[in-house]
């Protein structure tokens, strides 16, 4: 019986996520999934987007977090509308929440969309949003096992920024058995290693981002 529940529940899912994908596409937004555990640094990518692309693309984040709009500020700081969904508890967003938070956007002023899914390892990469791609931030502070340990958000993104490498002098993390690691359970990953305090690599990062929505 548990298993049939789960599978009812990933249907709906599903369902509602088609329904969003095909709102995008009707309003021609690209829609991203950005996902991590609590503290790889996603808002602080999303801070970089805004300063770097915010004249080039029109783009608005959904942030979701068990409590508090504290990221969605930072985000509405560096220039990025946001919207904010508190999960009051669940460990990720599915397709409802990011359909019911739809009414407060313009789609069709927008050219991408940014899903910041609650810090969580495990359960985001279960639940499809309705994006047209999967994106995961790992932290060289997170050890280079994890793609072996938790192998399904790997395999569902296809793109993986290894984040705060300026750290790399400083903890054990080899970069190149990171990687190894990651395309052992996705060998078609498109890896980025990146910095938001130096801004190494985010030019790459952003050039992927920008051949994804189709800016010249």
């Amino acid at each position: 019986m548990k298993v049939s529940v789960v599978k009812n529940i990933l249907a709906a899912n599903d369902r509602i996520a088609q329904e969003n994908r095909e709102l995008f596409d009707r309003n021609g937004v690209f829609a991203i999934n950005l996902m991590s555990s609590p503290g790889a640094g996603k808002t602080s990518l999303l801070e970089a987007m805004g300063r770097d692309l915010g004249q080039r693309l029109r783009i608005a984040v959904i942030e979701g977090d068990i409590q508090s709009t504290l990221d969605a500020e930072r985000v509405a700081a560096a220039g990025l509308l946001a919207v904010q969904i508190e999960t009051a508890g669940a460990c990720h967003l599915d397709a409802n929440m990011v359909r019911s938070s739809l009414n407060d956007l313009d789609l069709a002023a927008l050219d991408l969309l940014v899903v910041e899914n609650v810090g969580n390892l495990v359960c985001p990469a279960e639940f499809t949003v309705g994006e047209h791609r999967k994106a995961m931030l790992l932290s060289v502070t997170e050890g280079e096992d994890k793609p072996l340990k938790y192998p399904l958000m790997f395999q569902e993104s296809q793109a993986l920024l290894i984040s705060k490498i300026d750290l790399l002098p400083y903890v054990r993390c080899d970069l190149e058995k990171l990687k190894a690691a990651a395309r052992t359970v996705n060998p078609g990953i498109r890896i980025f290693a990146v910095s938001t305090y130096t801004g190494e690599g985010l030019g790459e990062w952003h050039n992927w981002l920008l051949e994804q929505v189709g800016h010249p």
